[in-house]
């Protein structure tokens, strides 16, 4: 079995979730006592957040490289981004780690297409949502409509994630206010939902959903522990 290597922190909230889902899959794929090897690197995320609205992704995106060099040193053969926004300034990791990133967009997608939807809503941070890193992937290679809220509903949910979900605060308030973006996503056009945000899972469920919904967490998750299993 493959070793993966994690950057996770942003936010540990999220972090716990994907630990937890890799050693589930493998633990449901290979059985007994068996569970992931991984190795963790962990970033404080309150250093993180302050680049991300400073607008200083380059300063971001070279504490990531820095961190999956040192993941590389330290044994792994693989590198799991562990948050949707952070994948803006992920184009670094390969080239100083030497190790693949398992990018959190294309086994999502690929889940999508083969549910056989072409419309999609996308949730997310506020970077997430404006950018065009995490949308051009979706539409360029794999030929996804994504819709994202109005402006005043991007406010609501990236609001939501940094004020509440990335400190562990879960409000049925929030959700009844997610669920209602999601209803004019699917007003608009969107024929399901991706949770673009590592966070959102921890707010929203597939029952109250008004849309099927792909959880990037979970599917982000499976794929590495997928390809950690792989000869």
């Amino acid at each position: 079995m493959k070793t993966l290597g994690l950057l996770g922190g942003m936010s540990w909230e999220s972090t716990t979730t994907y630990y937890q889902e890799i050693n589930r899959r493998v633990r449901h794929v290979q059985g007994g006592l068996h569970s992931a090897r991984c190795i963790i690197f962990s970033f404080d995320f309150a250093e993180i957040e302050e680049l991300q609205h400073a607008g200083k992704w380059e300063e971001a995106g070279a504490l990531l490289d820095i961190a999956s060099a040192k993941l590389k040193l330290a044994g792994a053969d693989a590198i799991v981004l562990c948050t949707n926004t952070m994948h803006f300034v992920s184009d670094g990791i390969e080239r100083s780690s030497q190790l693949p990133l398992i990018h959190i967009v294309d086994p999502t997608a690929e889940c999508i297409l083969h549910a056989g939807f072409n419309s999609v809503g996308l949730l997310g941070t506020r970077f997430t949502m404006e950018k065009d890193f995490y949308k051009t992937r979706l539409a360029d290679k794999y030929g996804l409509r994504v819709i994202v809220p109005e402006n005043e509903g991007r406010d609501s949910v990236h609001s939501i994630i940094y004020n509440e979900l990335c400190n562990g605060i879960i409000k049925d308030s929030s959700r009844q206010t997610y669920y209602r973006i999601i209803e004019d996503l699917a007003e608009a056009g969107a024929q399901c939902l991706i949770l673009g945000c590592t966070e959102i899972g921890l707010l929203v469920d597939e029952a109250g959903c008004p849309l099927p919904m792909f959880d990037t967490t979970k599917i982000h998750a499976m794929a590495a522990a997928d390809g950690a299993m792989e000869n």
